[in-house]
């Protein structure tokens, strides 16, 4: 959430707004008004770089003796894969100086700098302290990506960078219109994550429908463990298995109605019906004790240790957690569970989507370079050292041949198969990022998985968040077209 969601580990979480701030770590992220603040058009700038000559080996015009500057989120994913990808940019540029740092204060690191007109060429906008895209997109601060997208392939002069990408990924880049604002390079699945060890300790399969979930959860609380846990202090990971459930049980539909923040989304039968299935969670027991004062890494922490069963993450997880998952631990991911056969989707329906945006600023010295780092960096080498590393699929549409997959990696490839067409990809949380994490997640979800709010009482005011921002004039609306 990008990684989508991740927190660093500074406790504000990575996706900590999942938008890791405050998506896709927010706890006390920052306000929009903050964001907005990182997107305001600043002093006069820096002076672009001069343009290369384009060649078959320099698609892009890169100019060879420019500075480049690549600014990465620090975060699960780490930064040796970037670090690696730089390498291959300075052997292909020689002549050029390239400087490569890793934050995980990405806001407050380069809001002075958007500000001031003088950003980087190259920027992983993740984790808590991600900067608003949707203020970005309005405020006319990014860079169009279309001539990285129409440029030749690193690998095949004959096929284009965005032939070779994954369903949806160029789409997901795209605000309003034909332009792409935001390269996608992580390809997460979503879902509710467990280790199919411990599910088979209890001789059970994974449950399809809410009253096999409660089953499952009964037979765990019997044996001294949760059915599940969740990062409690960024509630806004809920969604990463609640909103594709959503879909699942009312169909796509009602997932773009809340997307487009339209009257009364909230109130769907879909809604209440999967906000009643997870209250029931809460009422039954079937929470880990304790669950809303837990970040995300604790969270995952006491469900690697056996402490719950389920848990709703991205996969991230299985990098992000790898030092303390057991060896036999199986690490697997499911579609997450329907209400009953009466869903319009079939089981399997899952969230999937591109993470850890990366963007090019548009007052960026060197945009050329910034594309072509991106250019290097979806070829298919470096998306296997990606995968190989990282435990995460990229946004080229390949690079796992050859390489031995992780049990969360397999699993998560398995749940893509599984779905098929069935894969959704909700957009509030990098449209609207203050309104799903602090809003959605923290006020709305939150509260009511703490049982301090009733289904009802969080759709209400759910929904009266939503009508809020739809009546927003300070920032840019979008709608699924």
């Amino acid at each position: 959430m990008g990684s989508t969601a991740h927190h660093g580990g500074d406790g504000v979480g990575r996706r900590d707004l999942i938008k890791r701030s405050a998506a896709l770590g927010l706890v006390a992220a920052p306000g929009m008004s903050l964001l907005s603040a990182c997107a305001s058009s600043g002093g006069g700038g820096q002076t672009k770089d001069k343009a290369g000559k384009k060649t078959a080996k320099n698609p892009l015009g890169v100019n060879e003796s420019a500075k480049m500057e690549f600014v990465l989120f620090d975060g699960g994913f780490g930064k040796e894969y970037a670090e690696d990808a730089v390498k291959i940019y300075q052997k292909d540029f020689p002549k050029a100086s390239v400087k490569f740092s890793a934050t995980q204060k990405i806001q407050s690191t380069l809001q002075p700098r958007f500000n001031q007109g003088n950003p980087p060429d190259l920027i992983d906008n993740s984790g808590a302290e991600q900067m608003d895209m949707g203020v970005l997109v309005g405020k006319n601060q990014l860079a169009d990506l279309t001539p990285l997208l129409d440029a030749p392939s690193y690998d095949d002069p004959n096929k284009k960078v965005r032939d070779t990408l994954r369903p949806g990924i160029v789409e997901m880049g795209q605000f309003d219109g034909k332009p792409v604002w935001i390269l996608y390079y992580a390809y997460t699945v979503y879902g509710v994550w467990y280790s199919q060890k411990a599910l088979d300790s209890l001789d059970a399969q994974y449950p399809q429908t809410w009253d096999q979930m409660l089953a499952v959860c009964e037979k765990a609380k019997k044996k001294g463990m949760a059915g599940w846990t969740y990062a409690g202090k960024y509630p806004y990971y809920l969604p990463f298995s609640l909103y594709p459930m959503i879909g699942k049980v009312g169909g796509r539909e009602v997932l773009d109605a809340i997307d487009n923040l339209e009257p009364n989304a909230w109130k769907h039968p879909a809604v209440k019906a999967c906000f009643e299935a997870y209250y029931e969670l809460y009422r039954k027991g079937y929470i880990l004790k304790g669950t809303p004062g837990l970040d995300h890494i604790q969270s995952q922490t006491a469900w690697a240790k056996g402490k719950a069963l389920f848990i709703p993450n991205g996969s991230w997880v299985e990098n992000e957690s790898a030092n303390v998952i057991p060896a036999d631990f199986n690490l697997a991911v499911s579609a997450p569970t329907g209400i009953d056969a009466s869903d319009k989707l079939p089981f399997g329906t899952i969230w999937a989507s591109g993470g850890e945006p990366f963007i090019v600023p548009a007052k960026a010295a060197n945009a050329e370079g910034g594309m072509e780092q991106l250019r290097i960096m979806l070829s298919e080498a470096s998306s296997k050292n990606f995968t190989a590393k990282v435990k995460s699929l990229t946004a080229y549409n390949g690079g796992t041949t050859g390489i031995s997959l992780t049990p969360g990696l397999k699993s998560g490839v398995a749940a893509l198969d599984k779905a098929g067409s069935n894969v959704v990809n909700p957009r509030l949380q990098d449209w609207y990022v203050q309104l799903q994490k602090e809003k959605i997640g923290v006020a709305g979800l939150g509260e009511m998985m703490a049982g301090r709010l009733t289904p009802a009482e969080a759709i209400k005011k759910i929904q009266g968040f939503a009508d809020e921002a739809a009546k927003d004039t300070s920032i840019k609306h979008y709608k699924h077209q």
